[in-house]
């Protein structure tokens, strides 16, 4: 299964949730592979730590191979990097790709790592992380999926943002990827306590809006997770955080 997370909204989780979601895949035995294609790298730091800022090559590399002239097809298994975790890779990103935009836009490119996706064998499950905008980087990987996760964390910039990002997977879904299906709305940095959190949620349950029922919750947790580099499965699997995860792990796969 290849799932991207996004919003065009920043803040909401998306890097945290995909290493997350991806670490329970691997710990549970499954060969799991992450894409990280947004510019700033978040999810490659979260994953390989001080390593992630001289892993080459990566998916600049790989897009840079895409616009060569040659007739063959850029493996994506030479961009595949190992994590110090068992069954879990990843394909590291680079600030690079921030100027490779413009080349790949005009020379339409936006089916290359769909292409290069299909012929990954090797992995059960496949997680892309986006960045905040609908960009060539985010359109690409909503091509070559067949799951969108949705991160909202509750509040009402995030509501306003998050009928644009339904419009715009409809829209891609109708031009370039009738596969494509938003999976699910993730509730992130949740606080049960709070009343207007709640409000929010049931105000879009309302609307059939298609909510999961994991929530993730607010937590000062996942600060030090990301500081160690390590996802909260292997950080402190008996924290409420990492039970989260994997309930909502266990929600999109059971």
């Amino acid at each position: 299964m290849r799932r991207v997370v996004f919003n065009q909204k920043g803040g909401v989780g998306k890097s945290t949730i995909v290493c997350n979601l991806a670490a329970i895949s691997a710990s549970q035995g499954l060969r799991t592979l992450v894409l990280d294609l947004d510019p700033q790298g978040n999810s490659s730091q979260y994953l390989l730590g001080a390593d992630a800022k001289d892993a080459q090559p990566n998916l600049a590399s790989f897009f840079e191979t895409a616009l060569s002239y040659s007739f063959r097809e850029p493996e994506i298994n030479s961009f595949i990097h190992s994590t110090p975790f068992e069954n879990l890779d990843i394909i590291p990103s680079h600030p690079n790709l921030d100027a490779l935009m413009g080349k790949l836009e005009s020379r339409y490119k936006i089916y290359k790592l769909r292409d290069a996706l299909k012929g990954l064998q090797d992995y059960d499950a496949v997680y892309i992380d986006t960045p905040p905008a609908l960009n060539f980087f985010t359109r690409s990987a909503l091509i070559a999926v067949e799951r969108c996760l949705i991160p909202f964390d509750c509040d009402d910039f995030s509501r306003r943002a998050l009928y644009s990002v339904l419009e715009n997977v409809q829209e891609i879904r109708h031009d370039h990827n009738p596969g494509l299906a938003v999976e699910g709305i993730v509730i992130n940095q949740f606080q049960p306590r709070a009343s207007l959190p709640q409000q929010l949620v049931d105000e879009l349950r309302s609307e059939s809006l298609p909510v999961l029922n994991s929530h993730i919750s607010l937590s000062v947790k996942i600060r030090e997770s990301h500081q160690h580099a390590r996802p909260m499965i292997y950080l402190e699997p008996r924290h409420k955080l990492a039970q989260e995860y994997l309930a909502l792990h266990n929600e999109l796969n059971g």
